[in-house]
């Protein structure tokens, strides 16, 4: 069955989602010019906002009803802006220059000004937070906060170190892309007051979280920079061990291995095509698809514990398309 992102997955949240946008822009809204505008540069930069799609279709996986939406508007806004400050910070840490296609805010800016501005934004989700009066959603948003900043520096770390095991990347890939996407549902299920549902929603969340990254850093070593919207070999010029990277050293020896140690260790991309080359004929590729795979079913295992719904249904296709990316 081929996945249509805006049928089969947008379209039981469409007037969720668009009202979703007003949350955005107040979110944004500043005194300060420059604020504004450098805000409004990241949050319209594009993609899919899938995670405020997923806190959506959690709300109504968790029994919300179209009256009761509101709030859990809120709540997605206030995801998508998290993700929009860990987007601009990771920019700065990285030196990136290109996002989604379109130049970073460091770029267009300076690394200060974009610093600032994902401060703001994590300052400004977090006074919006505070409105929908709920201690323990802000516990959890507050002790996730802090543990995707872990694994930004837990990746920071493993820079340049060829050594990095599975469980390390796995570690880094939970803290800087997985959180996020437990907080948007788990959050909903704390929202809407349904205790049984957040282990669940966790679970598929984190999973799901898992295999996304897996892929992307899988795409990274068999895509373009138009279709992935950064440059190619990027994580491999930053000595960043991915999982792709860590399955080539286990499987090979000899030259070839030394050549990816070295890539890792020194950074650049000098080796960039022999690299490539290595991570395709060592079955690297193949282990990276198996564990995608692993990921994906564990999300899916974990969402068979809610109640059958059509934004069940669409939870499920979200992990499916997902995992097409690399098929």
């Amino acid at each position: 069955m081929t996945i249509d992102f805006k049928q089969d997955i947008l379209a039981p949240v469409a007037t969720d989602f668009t009202a979703m946008d007003t949350f955005i822009n107040e979110g944004i809204t500043s005194k300060v010019a420059l604020v504004m505008a450098v805000s409004k540069h990241v949050v319209e930069a594009g993609g899919k906002r899938m995670r405020p799609i997923m806190c959506l279709l959690a709300a109504k996986a968790c029994g919300a009803t179209d009256i009761q939406m509101e709030p859990y508007r809120k709540l997605a806004a206030i995801i998508e802006m998290l993700h929009t400050a860990t987007l601009v910070h990771d920019d700065v840490v990285d030196e990136s220059g290109l996002r989604r296609g379109r130049p970073t805010a460091n770029a267009t800016w300076n690394n200060q000004t974009a610093v600032l501005v994902g401060d703001f934004l994590i300052s400004r989700a977090f006074d919006l937070l505070v409105d929908l009066d709920n201690m323990v959603l802000l516990k959890d948003f507050s002790t996730g906060t802090c543990e995707i900043a872990e694994g930004e520096v837990l990746q920071l770390q493993a820079q340049h170190q060829p050594d990095t095991t599975e469980q390390t990347y796995l570690d880094i890939i939970h803290g800087k892309t997985s959180r996020l996407f437990e907080l948007a549902t788990e959050g909903a299920a704390i929202l809407a007051g349904k205790p049984d549902y957040r282990e669940p929603m966790r679970l598929f969340a984190g999973h799901f979280g898992n295999a996304f990254q897996i892929i992307d850093d899988i795409l990274d070593y068999t895509s373009d920079a138009e279709t992935l919207g950064k440059n190619i070999g990027d994580d491999l010029m930053e000595g960043k061990p991915t999982l792709p990277l860590i399955s080539a050293l286990q499987n090979t020896t000899g030259e070839q291995h030394e050549i990816v140690r070295k890539s890792i260790a020194t950074g650049g991309t000098e080796h960039l095509e022999q690299v490539i080359q290595i991570v395709h004929q060592s079955g690297a590729l193949d282990y990276c698809r198996q564990r995608a795979h692993e990921e994906t079913d564990a999300a899916l295992k974990a969402l068979h514990r809610l109640p059958e719904s059509e934004y069940r249904q669409a939870l499920y296709n979200l992990a499916q398309l997902a995992l097409h990316r690399i098929q």
